[in-house]
Formats: C-alpha cells, sequence, structure tokens
C-alpha cells in the first residue's frame, strides 16, 4: 500500500512539472510570437534636414514631405533667400520655417541635388514660362524654369554693352591710350560688379568670393572684351604699356607681340561665334563658379553653381538656336583656352597705371571693398 501511495504521489508530482514547463513553455512561446510580429515593422528614419519623420528618399536624401516640397520650390523657382542672422541658424522640426537661408543651405549641405529637380521632374503639360532680356529689347520667350536664372544673370549688368561708350562698338575706329584704358577699366569694374549682382556669389563666404574673382577676374575681362566688340590695335596697346617710351631687346619685342596676338585670337573667336548677351551672361557664370579657386569652404556648392550655369546654358542654346546642334559645344570649347591669357599680360597691357589697384582690388581678403567706375 505505501509504495503504491508513493508511485501515486511521484506521478502527480511529475504531472505538475509538465505542467509548470507547458506554461513556462506556452509564455516563451507567446514572447517569441510577440517579437517575432514587431519586427517587420519598418524602421524610423529621421529627415537629415529637420529631423522629423523622414517620407522616404527625395533628391538624394531621406527627408520628410515638408523639406522635400521646399527644396523642390526653391529649386525649380531660381528662389533666393537672406538670412537675417549670422547665416547659421538651427534647423530643425520645430524652427525650419524661421529662415529660408539656412534650411536651403542646410538641403545643400547634407547631399540633396539640384540635378534630380532639374531632370526631367517638371510636368511637361504645364512648362514653366520666362524671358531673356537681350540687348536689343526684344522678350525672347523660353519654355524653362532656367530662364529665370538666365534672366537674373543679365540683370545683374551694371552696364548695357551700349554705354560702354561708341567707340566700343565700332571696331575700325582707332581709339587713343586714355580711351584704351578707361574702357578697359570699366570693363574691369563691370566684369566685379556683375558677379556680386548675380544670384547666390553674394552667399558665398567673404573668402570664397575672393578666391573666385582672384582666379577668373582675366577671364571675365576677355569675355567682357569681346561681348563690347573691343578694338584692339598693337601700337596703342604698346604705348599703354609704356614700352614706346624706353629701348628694348628684340626678345622682348617678340614675346609681347606674341601676348598681345593671343589676346586678340580669344578675342576674334569669341566675335565670331556671335555670342549673344544671355550667352556671354552663362559663360561668365560658367568662368566664376569654379571649384579650380583655391581655398573653397564649400567646393560642392560652387561646383553645383556651375553646373546649373552649363545647365541653363545648354536649354538656352538648344532652345533658340535648334539648327546649330554643335553651338553649345563650341561655346563651351572657347572657356579653357581663356586661360592662356594670363593676369599678368592683361595687367600689363592696359593696367600699367592701376596696377596697384588692381593688386590691391583682387588680393584684398579683409574688406572687399570693390572700385567702382560709373559710365558718363
Amino acid at each position: 500500500y505505501s509504495y503504491a501511495v508513493r508511485l501515486w504521489r511521484g506521478s502527480v508530482e511529475r504531472q505538475r512539472q509538465n505542467l509548470r514547463f507547458s506554461s513556462r513553455l506556452y509564455a516563451g512561446t507567446s514572447r517569441v510570437s510577440q517579437v517575432s510580429l514587431k519586427a517587420p515593422q519598418p524602421q524610423h528614419i529621421e529627415c537629415v534636414v529637420c529631423g522629423d519623420k523622414s517620407s522616404g528618399k527625395h533628391y538624394g536624401q531621406f527627408t520628410c514631405e515638408g523639406c522635400k516640397s521646399f527644396f523642390k520650390r526653391s529649386v525649380r523657382r531660381n528662389l533666393t533667400y537672406t538670412c537675417r542672422a549670422n547665416r547659421n541658424c538651427p534647423i530643425d522640426q520645430h524652427h525650419r520655417n524661421q529662415c529660408q537661408y539656412c534650411r536651403f543651405k542646410k538641403c545643400l549641405k547634407v547631399g540633396m541635388r539640384r540635378e534630380a529637380v532639374q531632370r526631367g521632374r517638371m510636368p511637361p503639360t504645364q512648362p514653366h514660362h520666362g524671358q531673356f532680356a537681350l540687348t536689343n529689347g526684344d522678350p525672347l520667350h523660353c519654355h524653362s524654369y532656367l530662364s529665370g536664372y538666365i534672366s537674373l544673370l543679365l540683370r545683374a549688368e551694371p552696364y548695357p554693352t551700349s554705354r560702354y561708350g561708341s567707340q566700343c562698338m565700332q571696331p575700325n575706329n582707332i581709339m587713343g591710350i586714355e580711351n584704351i584704358c578707361e574702357l578697359a577699366a570699366r570693363m574691369l569694374f563691370s566684369a566685379v560688379e556683375w558677379a556680386r549682382n548675380i544670384p547666390f556669389f553674394p552667399d558665398l563666404q567673404i573668402t570664397d568670393q575672393v578666391a573666385l574673382l582672384r582666379l577668373t577676374w582675366s577671364e571675365l575681362f576677355v569675355l567682357n572684351a569681346a561681348q563690347c566688340s573691343m578694338p584692339l590695335h598693337v601700337a596703342p596697346l604698346l604705348a599703354a604699356a609704356g614700352l614706346h617710351a624706353s629701348p628694348m631687346s628684340a626678345d622682348r619685342v617678340v614675346a609681347f607681340m606674341d601676348h598681345i596676338r593671343i589676346f586678340q585670337e580669344q578675342v576674334e573667336k569669341l566675335k565670331a561665334l556671335h555670342v549673344d548677351s544671355a550667352e556671354y551672361s552663362c559663360l561668365k557664370a560658367i568662368v566664376l563658379f569654379t571649384s579650380d579657386a583655391c581655398g573653397l569652404s564649400d567646393v560642392a556648392h560652387v561646383e553645383s553653381l556651375q553646373e546649373k550655369s552649363q545647365c541653363a546654358l545648354e536649354e538656352y542654346v538648344r532652345s533658340q538656336y535648334p539648327n546649330q546642334p554643335t553651338r553649345f559645344g563650341k561655346l563651351l570649347l572657347r572657356l579653357p583656352s581663356l586661360r592662356t591669357v594670363s593676369s599678368s599680360v592683361i595687367e600689363q597691357l592696359f593696367f600699367v597705371r592701376l596696377f596697384a589697384v588692381v593688386r590691391d582690388m583682387l588680393l584684398s581678403g579683409s574688406s572687399f571693398n570693390w572700385p567702382y567706375m560709373s559710365i558718363q
């Protein structure tokens, strides 16, 4: 009997253990099931601009709907913003609407790509209408959002080409030394004033502005010389350089004449293409926004501005010169050769009397106070 009782108690105890094990197993299985059900839920990704919840990848980065729409609107409409503070405003989901300048700057900084908006995202049935105000006064319509950018480049010109002087528009008219120096000074200061007034350039760091102008001012000068059909004659240039007043060796004469020839060739090749005002503005913007300048604080942003200018030129040429399929390539191919005319040669040819002014102007990294010459 006692053996039977012990056997029964052992059986009951084993049943209890099995029940406790089954309960623990069920509980564990239930927790595993709960975890497995939660695992497929999408992970929360923040907007790289403001930190709000991202709705997906837009223009190269994960952003919220607000920052996506803001970036798209800014690029399509070529909007220019101004910061009322120190260009370092906090951008988060609570402050993102307080400073559009800093918000757009952060969009570019985190890697949102302008070209993603520019390439094929505009509805084909609703093009953006713009105008190019050419020097002849006739408005030129173009169905593109980039037309607004070119219009801003054109409006930035401080002097219309016709106001450079009547001598400038008469290629066969021989100009005196004083007139050549005055015209050259006007073109130089015009290039600097134009740069200060075009979109995006004033928003760059002052050191970047100086670095870009220091590198490209001579190329901008050559483009302005070609645009206004600057008459080039060897004798006045020699006189302006002061070489006629003192004896010089034959080698020096040959070298100097070669510099003049190179300058003349660059101007004449541009004039032979019959470049219009809109094309000149785009070419100057492509030249100015170069990442080759030393010490740039935001190389990627400068490259994006150059790309924007190049896209604007390409679209303009295709729209306005459909029968010249190689025109865009010919225009771009003229730019590298502009650097064959060195800045020291231009200074020697045209700015002997203003040499100190030009040097101080282009090397003044602290003040950035540019001389300004008014047209009478």
